[in-house]
């Protein structure tokens, strides 16, 4: 029996996932955050922060939550990163530009 009650330590079909994997997965997912913050390009901040949203997807899939993964994933890297994108796009300012 596994950690659940359920063989070979499965939660609902779901293999209970290693925590090294949700670690770095997590590592990851800040420091794409930090590297959509420091970014000056706005589009490669857009793009950061749109796989900041995916790896964070794949914390939630890894602890058994896949419809919290799906919502993350679409709503987060797919409706804002888009939208952002088409309205930096729209108003023409790819790079913020230093204060003199």
């Amino acid at each position: 029996m596994g950690r659940w009650g359920t063989p070979e330590g499965r939660c609902s079909g779901i293999m209970v996932s290693d925590p090294f994997v949700i670690a770095i997965l997590g590592i990851a997912a800040v420091g794409m955050s930090v590297l959509c913050l420091t970014l000056r390009n706005l589009v490669r901040a857009v793009v950061a922060f749109a796989l900041s949203s995916a790896f964070l997807a794949g914390i939630f899939y890894l602890l058994a939550s896949p419809y919290a993964a799906a919502l993350e994933l679409t709503v987060g890297a797919g409706l804002v990163a888009v939208l952002f994108l088409v309205a930096i796009l729209l108003a023409g300012g790819e790079e913020l530009e230093a204060p003199a």
